[in-house]
């Protein structure tokens, strides 16, 4: 009690002899429910801050003004940033003027005797006032009857984030100010110099973002209890790519690139490509699963690195399977090389299997002499399927049979060497054209 009665004394030094309290009017200054500001009774006697100025006139005019001093993290799991904002709200109270052109600053205990406006953040979802070493506000009391009511807030505020772009992503959050009780007929919210309202923002140095622009906007918001006044903070914040490059995409294209490199080796060395195809693949398959780890909560999205490892994970995968093709073609060229080539005992039962077929090809021959009304030549790739006598649906079949030895023939491997010889040239120049499309898309569309 002895402190609040030197702080009013205090007060009472700065103004004019007739203005100045009394320890009365200061015993008395929480038993009535109009109470007299300290050190201002004859001006405000009578003054009831539970009602607005201009109550029942015109709307109490507010202009306010941001200060950011910090935005200390922006999630993408959560979906919201925290920042650290200076608040001032300026209005003028017509009870509260008085003769000179001075300015009073107030204790911001002071402020509980005043009316002010009923300001929250909207889509705050947690907020609190600064108190070391005393709550952060301050009252400030100007001649003309204006009122200065600044505040320090820390809060976390949600904001829609679209990763699909992630990470070349631009977001574009808000810090929006608006009436809680008071509607657009009783106050009226006004940025006070418009973009210059709002300072810091444009020095913040963020981690992984940087502020492309901000601009601020006046909007009312339409509820069912009625429209209230609102401001906005509008400002994109552009992701810093150059820590993913490093981190996620030169890995993953070096480890497509070191797939590429058992085209170099010979079809027999099996261990050596085998090792390098599987690691690769293990490799590339952690790398995802540590991309993802982040935004352990944002699965749903499919998102631009997202796609980059998928297409790496594909080439790594095909290099895989390219091998598998080539050494099979191979085995199958192997097990039709020249007799002279091969073991005694095979030799000897291709040829029992040599002779056993050309019994059956010369019974064939003679069971095809004695039917005449065939005129069908039957070759070992093709059959000729323009007899008359051949029914419709056998002349379908026959023709079928043919296109499927062609479309065979096209795609057997004469020579398997030659697969890892177009995989040499082919998989890079694919490569190069997936990466300038990706790019491309992301970057400029």
């Amino acid at each position: 009690m002895i402190c609040r009665y030197f702080c009013f004394f205090s007060l009472c030094l700065f103004l004019p002899t007739q203005r100045r309290c009394s320890l009365a009017h200061v015993s008395d200054l929480h038993g009535r429910d109009t109470t007299s500001l300290p050190g201002f009774e004859d001006l405000t006697m009578g003054y009831n801050k539970y009602l607005r100025p201009y109550f029942g006139g015109e709307p109490v005019q507010i202009a306010m003004s941001l200060d950011i001093a910090s935005i200390s993290s922006i999630s993408e799991s959560d979906m919201d940033y925290t920042a650290t904002i200076y608040l001032r709200q300026r209005w003028t109270d017509p009870r509260l003027v008085f003769h000179g052109n001075k300015s009073f600053t107030l204790d911001a205990r002071l402020v509980e005797l005043l009316w002010v406006p009923d300001t929250y953040i909207v889509e705050s979802k947690r907020s609190f006032l600064h108190d070391v070493t005393v709550g952060n506000r301050l009252i400030r009391l100007f001649s003309n009857g204006t009122i200065l009511y600044a505040l320090r807030i820390t809060t976390t505020v949600a904001c829609n984030m679209d990763l699909s772009k992630y990470p070349m992503d631009t977001q574009t959050c808000r810090l929006q100010l608006e009436s809680w009780g008071y509607d657009e007929n009783d106050v009226i919210f006004t940025w006070l110099r418009g973009n210059d309202s709002v300072h810091g923002i444009e020095k913040l140095r963020l981690s992984q973002y940087t502020v492309e622009r901000y601009y601020t906007l006046v909007s009312k918001s339409q509820q069912e209890t009625g429209s209230y006044p609102r401001l906005i903070l509008q400002f994109e914040l552009r992701r810093n790519v150059l820590y993913f490059i490093l981190e996620t995409y030169v890995p993953s294209t070096l480890l497509v690139m070191l797939s590429w490199v058992s085209f170099w080796i010979t079809l027999d060395s099996v261990p050596a490509r085998t090792c390098i195809g599987v690691t690769t693949v293990l490799s590339m398959t952690t790398l995802m699963i540590g991309s993802r780890s982040s935004l352990s909560k944002t699965n749903c999205f499919i998102k631009a690195i997202d796609v980059y490892l998928g297409i790496c994970f594909s080439f790594i995968f095909g290099a895989l399977v390219e091998y598998a093709v080539a050494h099979y073609s191979s085995s199958q060229k192997c097990a039709t090389k020249a007799p002279q080539e091969r073991p005694a005992n095979e030799l000897t039962k291709e040829m029992e299997e040599v002779k056993i077929a050309n019994i059956l090809n010369s019974s064939i021959a003679s069971y095809r002499r004695k039917i005449s009304f065939t005129s069908i030549e039957i070759s070992s790739d093709n059959v000729n399927c323009s007899d008359l006598t051949m029914k419709t649906h056998e002349k379908i079949k026959c023709v079928l049979r043919n296109k499927m030895h062609r479309i065979i023939g096209y795609f057997t491997i004469q020579n398997p060497s030659n697969v890892d010889h177009y995989s040499k040239l082919l998989f890079p120049l694919f490569f190069m054209l997936v990466n300038v499309f990706y790019w491309a898309y992301y970057l400029y569309f």
